[in-house]
């Protein structure tokens, strides 16, 4: 009897340990998606859904980007004199990106591009590549964006074959909206965006429009006039906060390598202005 009752004990607290030994439930990753963030206002899906479905490819045509007479060249292949830099604090800090064989090269960790202009509604045009032999996984492999008045982030990704969140891939509206298609080029080849954008806007604090973007990317359609949802931001729903009519467009630094050419940008007036 003292021998069943000691084997039951022992059974119980095997059994004890290995409840304290098993992992809190996983909340996902950015490969995967996540399961613990919140409802994306207005959808049925969360911010950067595990259960989002991710768009289909579609084979990108050939594309050409020459800017117009009344474009303003921010990069023409030479030098980064529409540039400076920001670090994550917000100092400015003169650009330490490469320029080299006609493109910028992003020196990881050392700020991202800002114009030196401020711009509201533009439509803009930007070529990128992610280098070949890159690293890394999920958000982690070529990760850059264009910031649309260094707020409002069209997403910059290695999404040829790289795996992650929905609306957190290539040419999506980060952690809004993911593209219509996925229609990215592998790495070592030219990816291009032409974006439409019209600025929010606000009367004293109050937004009384929002914005909203139209996104082609290697001659594809990927939003039409979307509408934006507010600051991009990982794992929480975007939101705004009151700034001026006119902002400088960025590129982000995050960490990985990446190449940028012939950026251009022009101005959006109404009809009769």
């Amino acid at each position: 009897m003292r021998l069943f009752v000691w084997l039951a004990l022992a059974g119980c607290l095997f059994a004890q340990e290995a409840q304290k030994k098993k992992k809190a439930p996983v909340a996902g990753d950015d490969r995967q998606g996540y399961t613990d963030t919140p409802q994306i206002p207005g959808q049925p899906w969360k911010v950067h859904d595990a259960a989002r479905p991710r768009p289909r490819k579609v084979a990108p045509a050939a594309t050409t980007g020459n800017p117009p007479a009344d474009a303003i060249v921010l990069f023409d292949g030479k030098d980064l004199s529409h540039w400076t830099a920001r670090t994550r604090e917000g100092q400015e800090v003169a650009p330490q990106w490469k320029v080299e064989n006609g493109y910028i090269e992003i020196v990881p960790r050392t700020a991202r591009l800002v114009t030196k202009e401020k711009f509201g509604d533009v439509q803009l045009h930007v070529e990128w590549m992610i280098p070949k032999g890159q690293d890394g996984a999920g958000q982690g492999r070529g990760n850059s964006g264009i910031e649309l008045m260094g707020r409002y982030e069209i997403q910059v990704l290695e999404s040829y074959e790289n795996l992650t969140y929905a609306d957190g891939q290539a040419a999506s509206i980060y952690g809004q909206w993911p593209p219509l298609v996925n229609a990215s080029r592998p790495e070592g080849e030219w990816n291009v965006y032409d974006i439409f954008f019209e600025a929010p806007k606000f009367e004293g604090e109050k937004l009384v429009k929002p914005a909203f973007v139209t996104v082609i990317h290697n001659g594809i359609l990927m939003h039409h006039r979307k509408e934006i949802l507010g600051r991009a931001i990982h794992r929480r729903v975007a939101t705004y906060a009151p700034h001026g009519p006119e902002e400088p467009l960025s590129l982000q630094d995050h960490g990985r390598p990446l190449r940028y050419r012939n950026i251009w940008i022009r101005r959006l007036k109404g009809y009769d202005e």
